[in-house]
């Protein structure tokens, strides 16, 4: 905005002022002759009473693995460092109600009664991929002490709608067989190669054909491992869901005749909490019954 002020020598001088707030939008600017090409956005609400299920999966994720040296077959830092940048999603879109991870990829499941963002799929995703996304690098370090990130991760997305239970305990069925069988033959692969010497050629000409109990007798009988013993985080995945969870803390609280005391204080508050278990049968899902809805409804 212009303004004109009088100087005492009877010179006007004049002066600019912000006709409009830093970030603010005009009401005025949406009503434009350009206002048209709002026609060109596809409409992308995702349809009612169906569970929406973000997935990420990391970008070209064995060249990234390479050049930060993760260990091989699971790298605990890189699993660590996943689960922490989806719980920061959980954190910040608290209507997802699960969400499941294994090696570079993490679902995240939306309520079905959820209203984020009017139920805009492309809304939804690039929330969901840049939380996590810049959640990956701020965390870095508190994984990977002592090794620079020596570029940006990038993860893409997708949206899928599951409209009954059924259907999203198929999907998240599927991932959790995903994570077994890739980590069964991840786990004798470099077995082969690193304490048999075989070159990954060689390793992979071994396991052609070969079926998950033949994966298991070279594992015992070549070198020792039971893979039942394996660590649940590498076979079943990384599973998050909402908690209630008492926490005391101390006050100090002032009493009636005026004396000052720290009393115990305790309180319920929602976290997001970690399960390494099984998804595929019914036990996770009887102990947890409030993460799915009512498919009456």
């Amino acid at each position: 905005m212009l303004i004109s002020t009088a100087s005492r020598f009877g010179v006007s001088c004049c002066s600019l002022t912000p006709s409009v707030r830093l970030f603010s939008r005009s009401s005025n600017m949406a009503k434009s002759k350009f206002e048209y090409v709002r026609n060109f956005e596809t409409d992308d609400t995702c349809l009612r009473n169906c569970y929406i299920v973000v997935r990420l999966d990391g970008r070209n994720f064995h060249k990234f693995a390479e050049q930060h040296k993760f260990a091989k077959p699971n790298d605990d830092r890189a699993l660590g460092l996943m689960t922490r940048s989806a719980r920061s999603v959980m954190e910040e879109l608290e209507d997802i109600v699960v969400a499941y991870g294994q090696s570079d990829e993490f679902s995240f499941v939306f309520n079905r009664s959820s209203t984020w963002f009017k139920r805009r799929a492309s809304k939804l995703m690039t929330h969901v991929a840049s939380q996590f996304s810049s959640s990956y690098v701020f965390y870095w370090k508190e994984f990977f002490e002592n090794q620079p990130l020596l570029y940006p991760p990038g993860f893409d997305g997708r949206v899928v709608l599951y409209p009954s239970n059924r259907n999203l305990r198929d999907y998240l069925s599927w991932r959790q067989a995903d994570c077994h069988i890739n980590n069964l033959y991840n786990t004798v692969f470099w077995m082969l190669v690193q304490r048999k010497g075989l070159s990954t050629t060689q390793a992979e000409d071994r396991l052609k054909g070969t079926l998950a109990g033949d994966k298991n007798e070279i594992l015992f009988t070549e070198f020792g491992i039971n893979y039942n013993n394996e660590s649940a985080v590498h076979k079943k995945g990384t599973t998050l869901i909402w908690e209630k969870r008492d926490e005391t803390v101390i006050k100090r609280t002032k009493l009636p005749n005026g004396e000052e005391k720290d009393m115990p204080i305790t309180r319920s508050r929602r976290r997001v909490e970690a399960y390494h278990c099984d998804l595929i049968g019914e036990q996770f899902w009887e102990e947890h019954p409030d993460i799915l809805e009512d498919d009456n409804c």
